[in-house]
């Protein structure tokens, strides 16, 4: 049974990682924390999808095409493509919270607060 549970050690954190986050943007009421819950949560969905591409014993196809081997054997290499894709979903998630930190900043000056009950309450009047 522990060696099952050690042996998916990393779905283990990535699933810790995803309640966290799924969390923080849910059950918290500040917007700063939302924001944080929202970059935990990708940054699992980013690992997971890396440690799901890992083949134990694979090298990368570049190396073994520099070294210059005859026969490829397609089993014997890592995919790229996973990676180049969460490659570019950490520069879009950055980019996306950078612009809802900037959004926070201006909901700060128009509100004075980022609670979202707050804002509902001064929205009301």
């Amino acid at each position: 049974m522990i060696d099952e549970i050690a042996a998916r050690f990393p779905y283990w954190a990535i699933a810790v990682l995803l309640v966290v986050g799924l969390y923080g943007m849910i059950g918290k009421r500040s917007l700063v924390k939302q924001v944080i819950g929202l970059s935990i949560f990708q940054s699992a969905i980013i690992l997971f999808f890396i440690s799901g591409s890992l083949l134990e014993g694979a090298t990368l196809p570049i190396l073994y095409s520099v070294h210059g081997g005859e026969h490829a054997n397609p089993d014997d290499f890592v995919n790229p493509l996973p990676h180049v894709l969460m490659l570019t979903a950490i520069v879009v998630g950055v980019a996306i919270t950078g612009v809802a930190l900037s959004f926070l900043v201006s909901i700060y000056r128009e509100f004075g607060t980022l609670d979202e009950r707050e804002m509902l309450d001064e929205m009301r009047k």
